[in-house]
């Protein structure tokens, strides 16, 4: 399995501190050791109309001019980019965004490993794709979209996805997006997908069991996953082939959790993952995230950080150093 992490300390519209490329650097080098090793970023599709202070508030004003690190950094020490382009306009806008993938790709394609083509259109939430207006459209359209303009450019290493947030109890349910894909033929969507990235946080924003018990994080992971494979994905017509990526996963150490119970926490989720690698065809884990988006918050968001806002080590960064360096593949020699 491959791991990765998302470095720039943002949660949505939550940020207290600019990343730090330095810190950003010691910490991720030091992670794999030289393994092969995924960085996560985002880029946001808002539309024309979008007020300016909703830009700013997501960190989007800058985005084709620069990802947190260096364009170089993302191609550096056996490092893949796994680009995100979410759709997030207030009115639905499908040339727009087939432009803007466009875009996004003549700026960063020669960079990127991993494409993601929306971010969750199944969880129907402010600043989440599936609250879009045309998301459907722009996930079903977008997809071959990006095929085809990074084929154009001799892109054909980079990979297609997509991601959703499981199980559907989470939401509310989520049987439209489901039913929509199922009314979608084969080779108009699910032939072009190489991979399913799946949003994971079991614990993240509700109370659950005691570790041990019907309920908990490990047995909600393992419910997730099964029903993303077993459930939703044939609905989709993506068969056992594809791979599923876990493309954001995380837990929270703030109040009134501790920096052990996300340590704990983590173990639990990363042990049920790794067990279920191969029979569901886990090829990918990224972590969310390096850093806190603010440490004094007490919204479970601002604090799923491994370090603080100000880059202190929780004792989570240990266990998840010493997950990716035994369980990931060896360290890579490149010839200069």
């Amino acid at each position: 399995m491959k791991f990765g992490i998302y470095p720039g300390g943002r949660a949505g519209t939550i940020c207290s501190h600019p990343p730090d490329v330095a810190a950003i650097r010691h910490l991720v080098d030091d992670l794999p050791d030289g393994r092969p090793f995924v960085i996560r970023e985002y880029v946001h599709f808002l539309g024309d109309m979008a007020p300016p202070d909703l830009v700013t508030s997501l960190g989007a004003e800058h985005e084709l001019a620069h990802l947190t690190m260096p364009d170089e950094w993302y191609v550096e020490g056996n490092r893949e980019l796994d680009l995100v382009v979410s759709y997030i306009p207030r009115a639905a806008d499908l040339s727009g965004w087939l432009a803007f993938l466009d875009t996004v790709i003549d700026r960063y394609g020669h960079l990127t490993r991993y494409l993601q083509v929306t971010l969750e259109p199944n969880f129907p939430i402010p600043l989440i794709d599936g609250s879009a207006p045309g998301v459907l459209e722009a996930l079903t359209l977008g997809i071959p979209h990006a095929r085809a303009a990074l084929d154009r450019q001799g892109l054909q290493h980079v990979q297609i996805g997509f991601s959703v947030a499981e199980p559907p109890e989470w939401l509310g349910g989520d049987d439209q997006f489901w039913s929509y894909l199922s009314s979608v033929p084969y080779q108009d969507f699910a032939a072009y997908v190489d991979y399913v990235g799946l949003g994971l946080y079991p614990d993240a924003f509700s109370p659950v069991a005691p570790r041990g018990n019907p309920g908990d994080t490990a047995s909600l992971t393992t419910h997730a996953l099964r029903h993303l494979r077993g459930a939703s994905l044939p609905r989709a017509h993506i068969p056992p082939s594809i791979p599923i990526h876990i493309v954001e996963n995380g837990t929270p150490s703030g109040s009134p959790r501790t920096e052990q119970a996300q340590c704990d926490s983590l173990s639990d989720m990363l042990g049920v993952i790794l067990t279920e690698q191969e029979p569901m065809n886990i090829t990918h884990y990224e972590l969310f995230s390096l850093r806190d988006a603010d440490s004094s918050s007490t919204e479970p968001t601002g604090t799923l950080g491994i370090v603080t806002d100000t880059y202190r080590p929780k004792p989570a960064l240990a266990v998840y150093r010493d997950i990716v360096r035994s369980a990931g593949p060896l360290p890579v020699t490149r010839r200069p």
